[in-house]
């Protein structure tokens, strides 16, 4: 049996973590967007999940989220967080869980139906059990979080079906990232006294991306050196230890062709030529990797549900920071970095459009590609090609060419081109052709 701290113990770790008696305590930039969403979400009495790649800011979301709690009149004792990563808790279990909830409500004794957050959850064996339980006698608010999204849906599906609601966390927007540089209520007015200060901070956050920690930093060298960290322990706690990886060195080398591969088309059977692995085990990797939110895929489109899922798909990571992290290519590729931005912006709408799909579109011949085709519901809305440079004749007429293509194939007038610092319309064969600087569109 696993030794349990006494209930007053347990109430003495929690205080470090909850507003019952500090309610002064700086939890740095508001990120409203997250809040206002999990305003909105905890009204509906499901569970609120909030999921994103470690580090991406969820622990501090939900400590802002309680806090404005506070601010609006709940009072501080009805309020609970839990991080299921504190060291002093020792082992955890159920049982630990369920003692840490009677000793709150024994020794803080809340007096109305209590906000409970919980941290890092899948920590915790058997805790869908605790939270539907809750859920069921509508005992409490609950709010979790966790890095794995899939798993949580998952270990949720049999026993809480419908009975929650998602959040993803990204890291920081170019929005937010102007925020946490103080430049905030960003509009044309700004823009036109700051534009070249922005395009500046544009610069730091395509080199490093957005992860906050990362952000508050300033020497580069360190920056370098958390993301590494965060690649460490997505690899080793969220994968190797959940999932009892055994082959390392072929899972290290899995990992390090995306990064040297990134916003590329790639196929397992591909890959299989690289690395000593079989197509299926790299398919189970690959899925460990999506898992824990730290790749995502976008499909070739077609109209045949089949071919989208057998033929190659484009890999990009949730943050361009990890590009640094890359040991194979000797200088920086701006355009991939500049298509992997983008894609992560328009995978944040889609998880916030449930109605919003992103493809990127070839023709039949498979010689002409648009990077990126959005659809919602049955109709395509918008085609996106993506070139950090046009300056170059030969470059400009294949990203046109491309583009006009698709648009002839779905009747579309009017297509975009997203590039570094360009901005302008024109007129090719009767389509307009709308270049928008990446700063800007990541603004809109």
């Amino acid at each position: 049996m696993n030794f349990l701290p006494d209930k007053t113990k347990l109430i003495e770790i929690l205080s470090s973590w909850n507003l019952w008696n500090n309610n002064a305590i700086d939890l740095g930039k508001i990120r409203n967007e997250y809040l206002d969403k999990i305003s909105s979400f905890i009204k509906t009495g499901k569970v609120v999940t909030i999921t994103g790649v470690r580090r991406s800011g969820k622990s501090t979301i939900m400590r802002q989220f309680l806090k404005k709690l506070i601010n609006e009149g709940v009072e501080s004792k009805n309020t609970l967080y839990i991080n299921f990563e504190e060291a002093a808790f020792g082992n955890l279990s159920l049982e630990l869980l369920l003692k840490m909830y009677e000793a709150y409500n024994e020794i803080i004794q809340p007096d109305t139906k209590p906000y409970i957050f919980l941290d890092e959850i899948q920590n915790i064996p058997a805790w869908e059990k605790f939270v539907r339980s809750l859920n069921e006698k509508k005992e409490a608010h609950i709010i979790i979080s966790g890095s794995n999204s899939k798993m949580l849906s998952k270990e949720f599906a049999t026993v809480l079906t419908g009975r929650q609601i998602m959040v993803y966390i990204f890291p920081l927007s170019f929005r937010e990232f102007l925020l946490f540089k103080d430049l905030k209520n960003i509009d044309n007015r700004v823009i036109a006294l700051k534009g070249n200060k922005i395009r500046r901070l544009f610069r730091e956050y395509l080199q490093y991306g957005g992860f906050p920690e990362v952000v508050n930093i300033n020497e580069d060298n360190i920056k370098i050196r958390l993301l590494d960290s965060y690649m460490s322990d997505i690899i080793q706690k969220d994968i190797i230890n959940r999932y009892n990886v055994r082959k390392i060195k072929e899972f290290q080398a899995l990992i390090n062709f995306y990064l040297a591969n990134y916003s590329g088309q790639i196929s397992f059977n591909s890959i299989r030529k690289f690395i000593s692995l079989d197509t299926k085990t790299i398919s189970e990797y690959t899925y460990f990797f999506e898992e824990t939110n730290l790749i995502f895929f976008v499909k070739k489109y077609s109209n045949s549900l089949k071919e989208q899922e057998v033929t190659s798909k484009k890999i990009y990571f949730i943050d361009v920071g990890f590009e640094n992290l890359n040991k194979v290519s000797t200088s920086e590729n701006f355009g991939k970095k500049l298509e992997n931005l983008v894609s992560i912006k328009l995978k944040y709408m889609q998880l916030n459009d449930p109605l919003k799909s992103v493809y990127f579109w070839k023709d039949m011949y498979n010689k002409k590609e648009v990077d990126f085709l959005l659809k919602r519901k049955n109709r395509i809305s918008e085609l996106i090609q993506v070139s950090w440079n046009i300056d170059n004749n030969k470059t400009k007429e294949r990203e046109i060419s491309a583009l006009v293509k698709g648009l002839k194939q779905y009747d579309f007038k009017k297509g975009v081109i997203i590039t570094e610092d360009i901005e302008y319309k024109e007129k090719h064969q009767g389509y307009v052709i709308e270049y928008i600087p990446i700063w800007k569109w990541l603004l809109i």
